[in-house]
């Protein structure tokens, strides 16, 4: 290659406007300030000691063929484990072999559904806020994102993620013949909204009236708080052919570092999904399959017992949701109570903070690098999570993360303290 040539964006089409990642930005900013980190989404505490020792012993143990490859669409005991455990919650039964891929994280299954579904003259629904991936990923597949925002019903007192809630008639204007897909994610990231049964009814509806798919992000399936219950849209009748429910062994299992997922879906959805699988990742990793599937064996074994993991993880996350919230509160944040998942979207904008930086940058961006910088405390900026047309909708807010030891809550209240004291 010539040296006329270096500067060059070689970069394809398809890609381009794709390159800024809210997570390579503030991660690598927080680390630069030795922040503490409530900002990516990742538990600092312990996985389950049964999947460490599983992985171990899976590594180390007689069977070679565990540090070979696996079959390509999943490791034959993770396939099995899904489908028991699956069909229990899907009230069908799943075929091991033809109704489950597992993939190189709830990512992966997010690729493989959004590739191998959609394409060029397509649109995809995007309920905003969302995690900051879909949008690239439609972009990607040629398709066009058509987001639908949820909007606050209610600005005071006590505010729950429940009272943000998807306009009727916003929602269903946004479907037309075009429509391939829309993107649920439930409980959702960053807000923490869990969909009710009958909010799920309404878009279910709207996709059998326009012969729509679901892609349902369901990552965060086990972390409900306050008796909230998660409720799987392709339980619903008419939905399991339309759908594609997504999980993760990462969230599962407070594993995020495993990097494993999976889809579940009919025979038909899942040949498109395959199809893009194996033309790209082709397998995951033998031993972390082996680990996980012995994890949701055990799991399964004792579902709903309070000794489950899918029970004891979120009975130990709601005192630290509170915790921070009740810290947020004391400052002078306006905190959205989450009712799943391992997030916290707080309103600022009652803290009179003035914060100066590039007139082109949304607020809640200047805000979150003044308080890395200023008070050592790592958060997002959520309005990462909208589309150009809505990113001022969050404009007042930042996301923390209270999937955390309480070690490291307590040096975020230690921050939150002195901050009060300085007011």
């Amino acid at each position: 290659m010539s040296s006329a040539n270096t500067s060059k964006d070689f970069l394809v089409e398809r890609f381009q406007g794709t390159d800024k990642n809210v997570w390579v930005e503030f991660t690598g900013l927080a680390a630069e300030y030795k922040a503490v980190n409530l900002g990516q989404g990742f538990p600092d505490f312990a996985c389950p000691n049964s999947i460490k020792t599983a992985i171990a012993e899976a590594a180390t143990g007689p069977d070679n063929l565990m540090n070979q490859y696996t079959r390509s669409f999943g490791h034959p005991r993770l396939v099995n484990a899904l489908a028991k455990l699956h069909s229990k919650l899907h009230g069908r039964d799943l075929d091991p072999m033809k109704d489950i891929l597992v993939t190189i994280g709830g990512y992966g299954g997010l690729f493989n559904s959004i590739s191998g579904l959609c394409q060029k003259g397509d649109e995809v629904i995007i309920i905003e806020p969302f995690f900051d991936c879909y949008e690239p990923m439609v972009k990607i597949s040629g398709a066009k994102p058509v987001f639908v925002p949820l909007r606050p019903t209610k600005t005071n007192g006590i505010i729950s993620s429940a009272d943000w809630k998807l306009d009727p008639e916003e929602l269903t204007k946004a479907f037309n013949s075009k429509t391939k897909a829309i993107i649920l994610n439930t409980p959702n990231n960053p807000l923490g909204k869990v969909f009710k049964k009958d909010e799920l009814e309404f878009i279910a509806d709207l996709c059998l009236k326009n012969d729509t798919f679901v892609i349902a992000d369901e990552v965060y399936e086990w972390l409900t708080y306050d008796d909230n219950q998660h409720t799987r849209i392709a339980t619903l009748p008419g939905m399991w052919e339309r759908t594609v429910t997504i999980g993760s062994a990462g969230k599962t299992f407070s594993a995020t570092g495993w990097k494993l997922g999976w889809c579940v879906a009919p025979p038909n959805l899942m040949r498109c999904l395959q199809t893009v699988h194996q033309n790209s990742i082709y397998v995951c990793p033998t031993l972390i399959q082996e680990a996980v599937a012995i994890g949701l064996e055990q799991e399964t074994s004792r579902l709903g017992s309070q000794d489950c993991y899918f029970k004891s993880l979120p009975a130990e996350l709601q005192p630290k949701r509170d915790r921070l919230a009740k810290s947020l509160q004391d400052l002078g944040f306006m905190p959205i109570i989450p009712e799943g998942g391992y997030f916290m979207i707080a309103d600022y904008s009652k803290l009179n903070v003035k914060v100066e930086g590039d007139p082109n940058e949304s607020n809640d961006f200047k805000f979150v690098k003044w308080l890395i910088k200023e008070k050592g405390l790592a958060t997002i900026p959520p309005s990462a999570f909208y589309g150009a047309d809505n990113k001022k909708l969050a404009d007042k807010y930042i996301r923390f993360c209270f999937c955390k030891e309480d070690s490291t809550l307590d040096k975020a209240e230690q921050i939150l303290k002195e901050w009060k004291k300085s007011l």
